[in-house]
């Protein structure tokens, strides 16, 4: 009887330790919306409102091919981004077309 109490004793230390580790991890996440901006849909804070770490970079979603790119290495037209000239290019196209 001594040992299954030892060992659920050591599971709720063990568990305690998980999630004090992963709350310590997300609390910069959390921290991190900015105050008063309104909520998206899902009744968290817009994208636009979110802090950057430091040192990471904004993210654009290519209009052609939904790949996700640094926002400094983005081939602009008419407004929206894309991965590549070749993206572009080729957008460009099938709008004259």
């Amino acid at each position: 009887m001594m040992r299954l109490i030892v060992w659920i004793a050591v599971a709720i230390l063990v568990i305690w330790a998980v999630r004090s580790k992963v709350r310590a991890m997300m609390a910069p996440y959390r921290e991190g919306f900015a105050p008063g901006a309104a909520p998206n849909r899902h009744g968290g804070q817009p994208q636009d409102a979110r802090r950057v770490p430091d040192g990471a970079e904004r993210m654009s979603c290519c209009a052609a091919c939904g790949v996700y790119f640094p926002s400094s290495e983005a081939v602009r037209v008419d407004g929206r981004d894309y991965c590549s000239p070749a993206h572009a290019h080729q957008t460009s196209l099938h709008k004259a077309g």
